[in-house]
């Protein structure tokens, strides 16, 4: 705790990044306090809300301190106040925007298990502070549809109309119109309307909403998290002509219906040569000067799941419009031209499904002592063999083709995975530069894939 100085990637918990010039700015939960606030107190560690980091190249991060010195005193008197004195002992998921000249730090102090919640707003002329605290943008109480954590926002590009998403367990997720120059909610005391759900909110969890528009697609598309933080969370996303939705899953269905949607972006996973990776979601998305995406979440180191580590991936593109991430963290691997033959090897690639065990929960966690992966939690890898003739073997029997245009194609039996998009990436595992594939299958589940160099 005392080398908080040199933490670079390790204890992330539910990032926000804007890049700003030249340099990557990223707030996050500051979770490991708040679990060990009296020995931090005891070393004489200054104690600080909302972490904040910077870094050029995605990969190394510098810890630069905490936005606030305190819960603001409005944010933790409304919790404290709604929920019999409780909760209100920290700052959650913080949202970073830049607004005209002016920075705006969206945050939320709230009660575990409760709807006793608050999103605050703070405004700085630097990303890096002094931030003064403006006012309560949504707060919920018990009895109310919604919980008011995890902001998210974006800017129509046709109206210019401004929408904050919000919302988890209690209720779902949740759109309200905001003033562009306030950066509050436009109609005071507004709540929004719904967007997201799921069937039984006793044990399937749904929060972290992320929304961004891409302008090749002129889509917005609204990302969220599943399941419990610490084991199985994992990335799903929707998309919608409009902000405020609706939106609508890879099969054409409302997100506010009650079913799983698809894509699955991320969940638990594990290649050769390490323990794999739990807790892969609540995610920020955000754009380079090139116009390039990423994706960067908290993961869980297995198999305890409970060291928290920054995963950034690149962000691809399927043909027909859907984004789906790197099998690899990012590390600037130099791209070059692939060919066909370039691809014949070993491979160890990762079908990413769903979970399939229920798990005793409270408020969509899991109970302390079930954080470990159970056996069929885990996407594990598998091994495949490219032959240079175009025949697939080891695991999977088969045919295989690729395209600079088409992509990379499996035919399996009855089964063809498709236009999955292959470049170059560096391969954590082995440290080392190899190639990588990733896309979608048939049902909407991604598809990742490493050359074995």
């Amino acid at each position: 705790m005392e080398h908080y100085k040199s933490w670079g990637t390790y204890n992330v918990h539910d990032p926000s990044c804007l890049k700003i010039g030249d340099t990557y700015y990223m707030y996050t939960t500051d979770a490991i306090y708040r679990e060990r606030r009296k020995e931090a107190t005891d070393k004489n560690i200054p104690v600080g809300f909302i972490q904040v980091r910077t870094s050029k190249d995605l990969v190394n991060w510098t810890f630069e301190g905490w936005a606030f010195p305190e819960i603001p005193a409005e944010a933790k008197q409304w919790v404290l106040d709604q929920a019999n004195g409780k909760g209100a002992t920290n700052i959650w998921a913080p949202y970073i925007l830049q607004y005209k000249n002016k920075f705006r730090l969206y945050y939320c102090v709230s009660a575990f298990g409760l709807q006793t919640s608050y999103i605050g707003l703070a405004e700085s002329e630097s990303p890096l502070g002094p931030w003064t605290q403006k006012a309560g943008v949504v707060k919920t109480k018990r009895g109310d549809r919604m919980n008011a954590i995890d902001p998210s926002i974006v800017t129509d590009q046709t109206t210019g109309k401004v929408w904050m998403h919000y919302g988890s367990y209690f209720g779902g997720l949740f759109a309200v119109q905001l003033n562009p120059e306030t950066g509050l909610t436009l109609q005071t005391d507004d709540q929004g309307h719904s967007v997201a759900r799921r069937a039984n909110m006793k044990k399937d969890n749904i929060e972290a909403p992320e929304i961004i528009y891409f302008p090749r697609f002129k889509k917005y598309y609204f990302f969220m998290s599943y399941d419990p933080l610490m084991t199985t969370y994992n990335v799903r996303v929707g998309r919608s002509e409009k902000p405020e939705g609706p939106f609508l899953d890879f099969s054409g269905n409302d997100l506010r219906d009650t079913i799983n949607h698809y894509p699955l972006l991320t969940h638990p996973y594990r290649f050769d040569n390490h323990p794999g990776w739990a807790g892969t979601g609540h995610c920020s998305v955000f754009q380079n000067e090139k116009g390039e995406f990423f994706m960067a979440h908290q993961a869980r180191l297995s198999p305890d799941n409970q060291l928290m580590d920054l995963h950034v991936r690149e962000i691809k593109w399927t043909s027909d419009g859907w984004p789906v991430v790197s099998p690899e963290r990012f590390a600037g691997s130099k791209q070059e031209k692939i060919i066909k033959k370039d691809l014949a090897g070993n491979w160890e690639i990762i079908r990413i499904n769903d979970a399939k065990t229920d798990r005793k929960l409270e408020y969509g966690q899991i109970l302390w002592g079930e954080n470990k992966l159970r056996h069929v939690e885990a996407n594990v890898s598998q091994h495949i063999t490219l032959a240079s003739n175009g025949i697939l073997s080891q695991d999977f029997t088969g045919k295989w083709k690729y395209s600079p245009r088409n992509g990379l194609t499996f035919i399996q039996n009855n089964e063809v995975l498709k236009n999955l998009i292959v470049f170059v990436g560096h391969d954590w595992e082995n440290e080392t530069e190899t190639l990588l594939f990733t896309g979608l299958d048939a049902n909407g589940k991604s598809v990742w894939g490493k050359k074995i160099q």
